[in-house]
């Protein structure tokens, strides 16, 4: 099999994925058969995956929600953290607007968010 062509395909190899995994481990030698056959079945369904369930590039915004979910922190409290008002975060949460260099720099820093979303390349 070159690929996974229908949505049943891809299910039964789920399956089997998920069987394999618990057959193998670290500890498994390379020479494997099982760890083989999970190899070969595990590229064929992120092959499918990628064509059949794109994941979008995420924006400043959705990353700046999550990290403040994860931080469990208000919209006010960022706002201290970044020295910033209140209403200038929720304008950048609801991608109203996009934050200076200076605050970009300040929102990697206070919520640990890669520099390559912040420039926008992801």
């Amino acid at each position: 099999m070159k690929r996974i062509v229908t949505n049943a395909e891809y299910e039964a190899i789920m399956t089997r994925v998920n069987e394999l995994v618990e057959i193998v481990d670290n500890l498994t030698p390379v020479t494997d058969k099982n760890l083989i056959e999970l190899d070969f079945l595990t590229d064929l369904v992120v092959a499918y995956e990628k064509e059949h369930y794109p994941i979008g590039k995420l924006s400043l915004s959705d990353v700046m929600k999550a990290r403040m979910e994860e931080m469990n922190i208000t919209q006010r409290t960022l706002a201290e953290m970044l020295e910033i008002s209140p209403p200038r975060v929720s304008e950048y949460l609801s991608g109203k607007s996009e934050p200076t260099l200076q605050v970009a720099r300040r929102i990697q820093k206070q919520l640990n968010i890669d520099a390559s979303v912040i420039l926008g390349g992801g």
